[in-house]
């Protein structure tokens, strides 16, 4: 039953956001509008915003973003879907140091994460409890997918093997935050 009504919930968003692409942008006539956001992201734009939609999308565009809006039927706002990266650090194929050597690694990729959101890049990050061979997650708030795999190539635990990531482009909400 809960599956069902999961579903049904899921399949009432999808429909209810209508993606009408122009292939960047979308719903211009709506300048007026403003969008709220209480995150800090890659645009600087700090926390909290309100700024008129046509202000969010011109930024958006002229950093290299892929976004869309679509009105919210329940509230007549616009939201603004931005394109993310979604990078999942994976086991690789070198496990083999010693603990120091593996204490001194891990050091140093919680460094580079704390780096990537610091500059804007990575807006939440994080491991898996399983120990899985999916190990952790990264989103990164940058304008596009080559830049969201060098920038989690560069991370030590990538470049030494320990892990190879796998990116995905994923849509989400702009000014939403997680709860």
């Amino acid at each position: 039953m809960k599956k069902l009504i999961l579903s049904a919930l899921i399949m009432t968003f999808l429909f209810s956001c209508k993606k009408e692409f122009d292939d960047k942008h979308l719903n211009d006539n709506v300048d007026s509008l403003e969008v709220k956001n209480t995150s800090t992201d890659s645009l600087g734009l700090g926390k909290p915003y309100k700024k008129p939609i046509r202000e969010v999308k011109a930024e958006l565009a002229a950093k290299g973003f892929e976004f869309f809006d679509y009105i919210d039927e329940k509230t007549n706002d616009t939201i603004i879907m931005q394109q993310y990266f979604m990078v999942f650090l994976k086991s690789g194929p070198i496990r083999s140091q010693n603990e120091e050597e593996t204490r001194l690694l891990q050091k140093e990729h919680l460094a580079h994460l704390a780096k990537m959101y610091e500059l804007g890049y990575a807006d939440i990050s994080g491991p898996f409890a399983d120990q899985g061979n999916i190990r952790g997650v990264s989103i990164y708030n940058v304008p596009t997918l080559k830049m969201a795999d060098s920038l989690a190539k560069s991370d030590p635990m990538v470049e030494k093997g320990n892990l190879i990531v796998e990116v995905h482009p994923w849509w989400a909400a702009k000014g939403y935050a997680l709860r």
